[in-house]
């Protein structure tokens, strides 16, 4: 299973940034870490491992960048509306110094996006923002509110940060061509989250999977069997 690691200066973050990618060729998906996961979170917890075959068959390549969530949500010592603004500049980087590239690099205009638990809110976010640049959106055990990292405070910038506001508002067309998958469980301290969102999907007759698992709950063993499952749908 071919491995490779990048290291550049990003001019959007000013800062530093790495990703692993896996495999050697198929369709391209960018997977976002946890909460305050690194870029190897996912090959650490066996994530990659579980799509081992897909990678190894040339069905998909995976792109895990680094997540800034210290510096946006999960940072506390600087007041909410700059919260919102970091993120804002790290969803910048993921179209400008991510996706794009890929996109012109394969002559593509689509990739995939995936996340694992927080990383399924930056999945559903992007995917939502710029649905002209994801074709399936897979997210396990997200959570798609952030108003409760945010300390009361409430603007533009975070209503078009946070899906389940911005997203019932929504018409672009591509919305309706996306793949979608909110995966959860029983067990899951995410699933009302979920059920939230599949709400608002289903009352705009997007078309998506609800995959509720029985007899888990939110961590790695469940997301290692959806991961797999997931990718046979692309």
């Amino acid at each position: 299973m071919k491995e490779d690691y990048h290291k550049w200066y990003s001019p959007t973050l000013s800062k530093e940034i790495e990703m692993l990618v896996f495999g050697h060729a198929g369709y391209p998906l960018v997977l976002f870490p946890t909460t305050m996961g690194r870029f190897f979170e996912c090959k650490n917890m066996k994530l990659i491992e579980s799509a081992k075959w897909f990678l190894e068959e040339g069905l998909v390549q995976i792109y895990c960048p680094d997540s800034i969530n210290e510096l946006s949500w999960y940072d506390k010592g600087i007041h909410p509306a700059d919260r919102v603004k970091n993120h804002i500049w790290y969803d910048k980087f993921i179209m400008d110094e991510v996706v794009n590239p890929i996109c012109h690099e394969r002559g593509i205009q689509k990739v995939a996006i995936a996340g694992v638990s927080f990383g399924g809110y930056h999945a559903a976010n992007f995917a939502f923002k710029h649905p002209e640049r994801v074709s399936h959106m897979f997210s396990l055990s997200g959570s798609f509110d952030i108003k409760s990292f945010l300390d009361g405070y409430y603007d533009d910038n975070v209503f078009y940060n946070n899906p389940v506001d911005f997203l019932p508002g929504s018409n672009h067309p591509d919305l309706w061509n996306m793949k979608i998958i909110l995966g959860t469980s029983d067990w899951d301290i995410c699933l009302e989250a979920n059920q939230i969102l599949a709400k608002i999907l289903t009352e705009k007759n997007i078309p998506f999977w609800f995959d509720e698992r029985k007899w888990a709950e939110h961590d790695w063993p469940i997301w290692r069997e959806m991961f797999p499952h997931y990718l046979s749908k692309i």
